[in-house]
C-alpha cells in the first residue's frame, strides 16, 4: 500500500468513524465551539503582551495598567470554562461511540456464521471488542481534541503574527511543508505498526484464556512451563511492537520540533538586527516573540497525537472489517404452523475445508413425525454435522433439508431454530443462576413452576435442592461449581422446558453415571414419543428402542434400519455392537476415541 492510498484509506475510515457520533453531534459541536474559544484564548494572551509592554512599561499608561490584569483574570476564566466544555463533552461523545461500537460488534458476532467462528480464535476476537474499541475511543476524543483545539491555536496565532509582522511569519511558514511531509510518512509508518500491535495483543489474549480455561489441564499435565514459554513468546512480540511504536514516536516529535525551532531561531535572528528594530515597537517584538514559543506546544502535541490518531484508525479498520462481515444467511420469509416434524434430507453434500474433501457425501434420509432416529458411526463420521445443518449452523454445499415439506432454506433462522432444541455433547452453561439457565431460549413465558417441572423430569431437582440457594444459585462460568453430570442434566432440563417439535440428542447422556442414566433415559423417553428426535449415541443402550438407527461411514451412509435387523445383518453396526457388549457386559469394553458413537 503506498502513503497515497493509505492516507486515502485513513480518510475514508475516520469519515466512517465520524459516523457514529452522528447521533451526539449537537454536544459534539458544542465541544468543538468551545475548542475555537480555547484557541482564541491562546492568541488572546499573546495578544496581550504588545498592551502590556508598550501600554504598562514603555507609555506607562494608567488605564492600561488598571485593565491589563483584569483582562488576565477574564481570559483565563473563559479559558477554564471552554476547557472544561471541551473536554467532558468530548468524552461523553467519546464513551457514546464506544458503547455504540460495541453494542454493534456484539450484535454482529451474534449473526456470523460457525465457520467465521471456526477460522478466528475467541482471544483475537476479545481483543477487537475490548483493545481496539479503547484505541477508537482515544483517537476520538483525545485526537480530535489535540487536531482541532492545537490546529485553531496555531491559525490564530499565525493570523495574529501575520498581522504583527508578515515578513517574519512567512519565514515560519517555510517550515510548515518539511513537517507536513514527516507527519505523513510517520502516519503511515504508525498505522502499519498498529495493525501488529493489534494482531500481537489478540495472540496475547488467546494464549491467557487458553491456559486459564485448561487450567486442570495445564495443571495435572505438567504444562506450567510451556504455557509460560507460549506466553512470554506473544508477550515478546506484542512488546517488540509497541517499541517500535515508541521509537518511532520518540524520533519524530524531536525531529519536527527542532525544524520548528531553525524557523523560530531565523524570525529572532532577524527581529533582533537593527533595521528590524527600529520598524517595531518592543511590545510588538515581545508579542511576536511570545505567539513564536507558543506555537511550539501545539506544534508537539500535534506531532505526538499522530501516533494515537494512527491507532485509532488502524483499530477502526479492524472493528469495520469485523462488522462487514456477512452474517448468516437468513433470507427465507416462510412461516410454520403446527409443525408436525417430518425431516427429509435429499441429495445431501456438505464439506469444512474443500482440500479436505467432504464430510457428508449423498445423505438421503427421511425421519417422519415423532420418530426417533439414532446416527451412529465411528468418529469424524459425520453425525454432529448433519444435526447442525439441520439447524443450519453451516449452509448447505449440495442437496436439500425440509421440514414439513418445506426447504429450511425458505424459512427465517429464527422461525427455524424456534423448532429445535439441543442438548449437546459440549454443555455451554452460563454464569447465572440454575433458574436462567434452565429457562434460556425459552420462547414463551416460564414460570418458577415450569422450571421446576423440567428439572424435575431431568432429574437435577435431586441435586438442586442440596445447593444453599436452590434455583437462584449462580453456577459460575460454564457452570464450573457443578460436577459434569449436573451440567448434562441441567442442559436436559433446558430443552425439556424448551418444548420444541425437533430434539437433538448429542451424546445426552455421555458424563452421566449408569444410576442417572436410568432416571433420564426414562425422563427423554416420554419426551421422544411426542416429537422427532435426532440421537448421537455414545452407549448402544440409549437406542435399541430408536425406530432408525443410520450407520454413518465417512460421511456416507452404510447402514439403516432397527436395531435388531442391524444386528442381523451382522455388518458394521453388529460389529460395534459386538466390541461395546463384550461377554455381555456395556461396559467390560468402554469406547474409544476411535470408536466414538
Amino acid at each position: 500500500m503506498t502513503l497515497t492510498s493509505s492516507l486515502e484509506s485513513g480518510l475514508v475510515v475516520y469519515h466512517r468513524l465520524l459516523g457514529y457520533v452522528r447521533p451526539y453531534r449537537w454536544i459534539f459541536a458544542v465541544s468543538v465551539i468551545t475548542m475555537a474559544v480555547y484557541a482564541a484564548t491562546e492568541t488572546g494572551l499573546a495578544a496581550l503582551m504588545k498592551p502590556l509592554m508598550d501600554g504598562s512599561f514603555v507609555e506607562r499608561d494608567p488605564a492600561t495598567i488598571k485593565l491589563i490584569p483584569l483582562l488576565l483574570i477574564g481570559l483565563f476564566v473563559i479559558r477554564g470554562i471552554a476547557n472544561f466544555t471541551t473536554n467532558y463533552g468530548l468524552r461523553w461523545v467519546a464513551r457514546r461511540v464506544v458503547k455504540d461500537l460495541r453494542k454493534d460488534m456484539f450484535c454482529h458476532l451474534l449473526t456470523l456464521p460457525a465457520r467465521y467462528y471456526d477460522q478466528n480464535s475467541s482471544g483475537q476476537l476479545l481483543a477487537k471488542l475490548i483493545y481496539d474499541v479503547e484505541q477508537v475511543s482515544n483517537a476520538a476524543t483525545d485526537a480530535i481534541l489535540t487536531i482541532v483545539r492545537d490546529s485553531l491555536t496555531i491559525l490564530g496565532l499565525l493570523a495574529w503574527m501575520l498581522y504583527l509582522n508578515g515578513l517574519l511569519t512567512l519565514i515560519i511558514l517555510v517550515t510548515v511543508p518539511i513537517i507536513a511531509l514527516i507527519v505523513w510518512w510517520i502516519s503511515y509508518r504508525f498505522r502499519r505498526i498498529s495493525r501488529k500491535i493489534q494482531n500481537s495483543m489478540g495472540d496475547v489474549s488467546q494464549v491467557a484464556q487458553e491456559a486459564l480455561e485448561g487450567h486442570r489441564e495445564v495443571k495435572i499435565f505438567g504444562g506450567q512451563a510451556y504455557e509460560a514459554e507460549r506466553f512470554d513468546h506473544v508477550n515478546e512480540q506484542n512488546r517488540q511492537q509497541t517499541m517500535k511504536m515508541v521509537a518511532t514516536d520518540a524520533i519524530s516529535q524531536p525531529v519536527v520540533q527542532f525544524i520548528a525551532v531553525l524557523g523560530l531561531a531565523g524570525v529572532i535572528y532577524l527581529a533582533t538586527r537593527e533595521t528590524m528594530l527600529t520598524q517595531i515597537s518592543i511590545g510588538t517584538f515581545i508579542s511576536f516573540v511570545t505567539a513564536m514559543m507558543m506555537l511550539l506546544g501545539p506544534v508537539k502535541r500535534l506531532t505526538k497525537i499522530n501516533g494515537t490518531l494512527q491507532r485509532g484508525i488502524a483499530a477502526a479498520q479492524s472493528i469495520f472489517s469485523l462488522l462487514g462481515e456477512p452474517p448468516e444467511t437468513n433470507g427465507g420469509q416462510q412461516t410454520l404452523g403446527c409443525v408436525q416434524g417430518a425431516v427429509r434430507f435429499e441429495q445431501l453434500s456438505f464439506c469444512y475445508d474443500a482440500t479436505k474433501g467432504p464430510v457428508l457425501e449423498n445423505i438421503n434420509l427421511e425421519i417422519m413425525p415423532c420418530q426417533t432416529v439414532a446416527l451412529v458411526g465411528h468418529s469424524g463420521s459425520g453425525k454432529s454435522t448433519l444435526v447442525s445443518l439441520l439447524a443450519r449452523l453451516y449452509e448447505i454445499d449440495c442437496g436439500r433439508i425440509f421440514l414439513d415439506g418445506i426447504d429450511i432454506q425458505e424459512l427465517p433462522l429464527t422461525e427455524l431454530r424456534k423448532q429445535i432444541a439441543l442438548v449437546n455433547q459440549q454443555i455451554v452453561l452460563f454464569n447465572d443462576t440454575i433458574a436462567h439457565n434452565i429457562a434460556y431460549g425459552s420462547h414463551r413465558q416460564v414460570s418458577k413452576q415450569d422450571i421446576i417441572r423440567a428439572a424435575e423430569a431431568a432429574h437435577a431437582m435431586e441435586f438442586i435442592n442440596r445447593l444453599p440457594r436452590g434455583l437462584e444459585t449462580v453456577i459460575g462460568e460454564n457452570g464450573i461449581l457443578l460436577s459434569g453430570g449436573q451440567r448434562q442434566r441441567l442442559a436436559i432440563a433446558r430443552a425439556l422446558l424448551k418444548d420444541a417439535p425437533i430434539l437433538i440428542l448429542d451424546e445426552a447422556t455421555a458424563s452421566l453415571d449408569t444410576e442417572a442414566e436410568r432416571h433420564i433415559q426414562a425422563a427423554l423417553e416420554t419426551l421422544m414419543r411426542r416429537r422427532t428426535t435426532l440421537v448421537i449415541a455414545h452407549r448402544l443402550s440409549t437406542i435399541e428402542n430408536a425406530d432408525q438407527i443410520i450407520v454413518l461411514h465417512q460421511g456416507r451412509i452404510l447402514e439403516r434400519g432397527t436395531h435388531h435387523q442391524l444386528l442381523a445383518q451382522q455388518g458394521h453396526y453388529a460389529e460395534l455392537y459386538r466390541l461395546q457388549f463384550h461377554n455381555g457386559n456395556e461396559h467390560a469394553l468402554p469406547l474409544a476415541a476411535n470408536v466414538g458413537l
